[in-house]
């Protein structure tokens, strides 16, 4: 197995890793092996964008709540003020 050291880690970033370690349960140790697995993973993001995330969460929203769709129209701009 690989062995690190890590240098000139700054103290406010090491107790946050140590507070995270404990809400996790894990030794400090243990949390950074999770965190260095986790960001070299093979997952990849997902192909999908925001909108199409959105309309699925929103998807079983009764019709009288629902926004249209305002592609295609001409665009006003809110008038503030005198």
């Amino acid at each position: 197995m690989a062995q690190f050291v890590v240098r000139n880690l700054e103290e406010n970033v090491k107790r946050r890793l140590r507070r995270r370690a404990k809400i996790h349960g894990r030794s400090m140790e243990e949390e950074v092996r999770v965190i260095i697995r986790e960001a070299v993973s093979d997952k990849l993001a997902p192909q999908e964008g925001v909108g199409t995330r959105l309309a699925k969460l929103f998807a079983d929203v009764p019709p009288e709540f629902k926004i249209e769709e305002i592609r295609g129209q001409k665009l006003r701009f809110a008038k503030f003020g005198k």
